[in-house]
């Protein structure tokens, strides 16, 4: 693809410079969906930089990013198309009050025409764009159901999509499809058919430091250590929710915002909220085990 690195290695560099560390299998996987013009999903649990590959990815190729947010109910008047009823009805409302019966024939051959359409997220994705085409992030898609999978299956598969009153309407360039699942439900054999696939996992205690030195230049780097650590070990506990990358750095943030140099059990106690979202979790966390796991990260 035009504008894309030659090399696994020098996407994984592009990233880079974006302050997207990716590991080799993550950046062969794009590379090969930019090389192969396949979508590619990715699964992981939430917070692990599933959304960030796609922002990042659309900035360092200078594209631009149409993002799909799942819901569940998501269907294709909010996903694909739908047309502009309101806008129609004045239409005709008007012809019959002033137009000649002839205006009102031509009119009612255009009601369903480009100019009354509404183009959605994936419609959009389908049109010229000048600085190439865009990236497509379909998010959270194990939020949606089986009926909207089934839907996204031309899209996936031919870049394309069909709307019964004009056609099948193709892409003008392959856009760079990036799907994300948390794997609250399993994604259907045939979208996954159709895309290539990679799991994120937490990242070890090397990778989460670069990381968190990367997009949190702020944070002393003794601080930081102890925060990668404090996680780390924090991630081996029986907890309903596991803190992810995106709670490590919010928590980076949020001491530094504090004035802190070092981890310390009261601030820990004081901002265990950022890492943990489940009262459960807090309760099992606090006290002598938030001090043990201090004194664990300030260790040697």
């Amino acid at each position: 693809m035009s504008g894309a690195p030659d090399s696994v290695d020098g996407l994984a560099a592009l990233l880079a410079e974006h302050r997207y560390l990716a590991d080799p299998s993550l950046a062969t996987v794009l590379y090969l969906g930019l090389a192969l013009g396949k979508p590619v999903l990715l699964e992981g649990e939430a917070g692990v930089g599933k959304t960030e590959v796609a922002r990042t990815l659309a900035a360092a190729l200078g594209r631009r990013l149409i993002r799909l947010q799942c819901y569940e109910g998501l269907d294709a008047a909010s996903a694909v198309y739908e047309w502009n009823f309101a806008r129609q009805m004045l239409e005709i409302r008007l012809a019959e009050r002033e137009a000649t019966p002839a205006a009102r024939e031509a009119l009612a051959r255009e009601l369903y025409g480009e100019r009354f359409l509404l183009r959605r997220p994936l419609l959009d994705a389908l049109g010229p764009d000048p600085r190439g085409a865009p990236v497509v992030l379909i998010d959270e898609l194990d939020r949606t159901d089986e009926p909207f999978e089934a839907f996204l299956l031309e899209f996936l598969a031919d870049f394309q999509v069909t709307i019964p009153e004009l056609g099948t309407i193709a892409a003008a360039a392959p856009p760079i499809v990036i799907l994300t699942s948390n794997r609250t439900r399993e994604i259907h054999d045939a979208i996954k058919r159709r895309c290539l696939y990679h799991w994120i996992d937490y990242p070890d205690a090397a990778r989460e430091l670069a990381i968190l030195t990367a997009r949190a230049p702020e944070v002393p780097a003794r601080l930081a250590a102890q925060i990668v650590a404090f996680v780390q070990r924090l991630r081996a506990s029986d907890l309903f929710k596991l803190p992810g990358v995106a709670e490590t750095l919010d928590w980076g943030h949020a001491l530094v915002a504090l004035g802190q140099i070092e981890l310390s059990p009261e601030t820990v106690e004081a901002t265990l909220g950022v890492l943990l979202k489940y009262q459960d979790d807090l309760a099992k966390v606090s006290g002598a085990t938030a001090r043990a796991l201090v004194e664990h990260a300030k260790a040697p």
